[in-house]
């Protein structure tokens, strides 16, 4: 690094502070702990769509006109997703983790970080074709407002469903995914009768309580753009969410290993990130 880039990194990791504090104290929504290389990324293209030169600049806008903060929270929170996605995690929950779901008179799931809802619909799924959804009950929680409206529609490009289609029959699937949607103009509306048992609700990791008991959480690819403390804050959520040896899934490369929370989860399928609440 270079004594020119260094005062130039410097000024803009204050300008970040300073943007990221703004944020909280107007609209209540806190990055303060969020993976700070991750953010600086997504601020940089905001900056880019919004045409300004510095952060200062997009700050003033973000302040004084409200119809900017919506969009900029769609950089800000990562909206990327796809059905049955990582394949091998959904085969491991119906051969490890449904088996231990089927001796609950009634389920509760969570879905932390549901972006616009794929993860959520499709557990949905996995548990009308293991014969569990009429009495489950999914939360599906995210703190951007736009993301959560376009995962209660229940609405997906068609262009997508090759993708989703090849994860589901890899995740064995008992059944085609066409049985699930209907397909016209481009679009593909998921079945009502699979939104009717998901709840979707703003709900922040950051800043908010544990709302319910529950048996299974799943938060994937979320923990990865949170710094150790906010990580740390998340998965002491999940635990106290969690009932005796309830369960909890994560990303592919996230882990509860180096955690403070490190001793309350046990490894149940190591190589998919399913995790078991501990008894101790």
């Amino acid at each position: 690094m270079t004594s020119a880039t260094a005062p130039a990194n410097r000024h803009f990791d204050l300008e970040l502070r300073l943007f990221i504090e703004a944020i909280y104290l107007k609209y209540d929504y806190d990055f303060r702990d969020y993976a700070a290389a991750s953010l600086k990324r997504r601020v940089t293209a905001a900056m880019t769509r919004f045409g300004v030169q510095t952060l200062t600049q997009l700050q003033e806008r973000v302040i004084h006109d409200p119809r900017t903060f919506p969009v900029l929270l769609d950089f800000l929170t990562v909206q990327v997703s796809e059905m049955f996605r990582d394949p091998a995690y959904f085969l491991a929950l119906r051969k490890q983790v449904v088996p231990f779901l089927r001796t609950y008179p009634s389920l509760k799931i969570w879905v932390a970080g549901c972006s616009t809802g794929e993860e959520a619909y499709s557990l949905a799924i996995l548990l009308r074709e293991e014969g569990l959804l009429e009495r489950a009950l999914i939360y599906a929680t995210d703190i951007n407002e736009a993301a959560l409206q376009r995962a209660q529609a229940g609405v997906y490009e068609v262009e997508r469903l090759s993708g989703f289609t090849e994860n589901h029959r890899a995740s064995g699937g008992k059944t085609s995914l066409s049985d699930y949607y209907t397909a016209a103009y481009g679009r593909a509306l998921l079945d009502p009768s699979l939104r009717s048992r998901i709840v979707f609700s703003d709900h922040s990791l950051a800043t908010d309580a544990v709302f319910a008991e529950v048996q299974f959480v799943s938060c994937r690819n979320v923990l990865i753009y949170f710094n150790r403390e906010l990580q740390d804050r998340a998965l002491g959520l999940f635990h106290e969410a969690l009932c005796h040896k309830g369960f909890l899934g994560l990303g592919a490369k996230e882990t509860v290993r180096f955690s403070a929370h490190a001793r309350s989860f046990q490894e149940f399928v190591g190589p998919d990130r399913i995790y078991r609440r501990a008894t101790v």
